[in-house]
């Protein structure tokens, strides 16, 4: 393992911007465009959309790295979040490896909730808005700490899920989850954001036989989340990347590394 400098990242290092994520940036080091649009801590802004200005790369402006895994139940995300956290380490990175919802006591016993099949039936905007206190919880107790401290952060799941999952799967669109989050995470959107792809029926043989509450639900619901993300894959070229899931792990792998690194350059410095 490489020496590190006081951010956190190798020493050979040092000429690395994090955030970049081949995006065109303005002042700040935010993407041409979006100068001024989260100084300090946001309000909700007016344009509830943001769509183009926000999620196509704004990335969290901070001195570390933020990376997020998105998919489908079954995808295998977690193993390969947890495989990229061990080849970074080698290089001499400090990472940090949470998850949403969850990665802190509160945000443990939100997902206990969320995820319990007891609560089936629950209202769709009083899941969106427990995934948000959740996520914002995180933000502010772990995410944001580290990434002012320079370290990479690998969460699986974040912000993507929720636009999957609630605005397009429960239907409460996406124009409110956005707004909601922005003001729930104070701005701090992701330098890159890896899509998982796998064929739904490797997916579904990988489903715990117990299904959790979002995962016992219909066909039709799964169907959404997966346009969700197609269609999210679409927008936002610059910020999401696909990813083929198929296969063994060290060829996933290979493949995430590979993004990984034509986007931010972690694996060359």
């Amino acid at each position: 393992m490489g020496a590190e400098d006081k951010d956190g990242f190798p020493q050979e290092a040092e000429g690395f911007t994090p955030g970049a994520g081949g995006v065109p940036a303005g002042a700040n080091g935010l993407p041409a465009g979006a100068d001024g649009l989260c100084q300090g801590f946001p309000e909700p802004p007016e344009d509830a959309s943001l769509d183009d200005s926000v999620l196509a790369g704004l990335g969290s402006g901070l001195r570390g790295v933020f990376i997020t895994f998105e998919g489908l139940d079954g995808c295998g995300k977690s193993t390969q979040m947890e495989l990229l956290a061990e080849g970074l380490r080698e290089r001499g990175y400090v990472v940090l490896v949470t998850r949403e919802p969850g990665g802190t006591p509160l945000g443990e016993a939100i997902r206990d909730i969320l995820l319990n099949p007891r609560y089936k039936g629950m209202a769709a905007r009083a899941e969106a808005l427990l995934y948000a206190a959740a996520r914002a919880h995180l933000v502010k107790e772990v995410i944001r700490p580290a990434l002012e401290d320079g370290q990479v952060v690998l969460c699986d799941r974040y912000l993507d899920s929720s636009l999957a999952y609630q605005g397009y799967g429960r239907g409460l669109g996406v124009e409110d989850i956005i707004t909601l989050n922005v003001w729930a995470t104070e701005c701090l959107f992701p330098d890159l954001t890896l899509f998982l792809d796998l064929d739904d029926a490797v997916r579904a043989s990988r489903v715990a036989s117990v299904p959790d509450r979002l995962e016992a639900e219909d066909d039709d619901f799964h169907r959404r989340v997966a346009e969700g993300y197609r269609k999210l894959l679409l927008d936002h070229p610059h910020r999401i990347r696909r990813v083929d899931a198929s296969g063994s792990e060290a060829e996933v792998q290979a493949r995430v590394r590979a993004v990984v690194e034509e986007e931010l350059g972690l694996f060359s410095h």
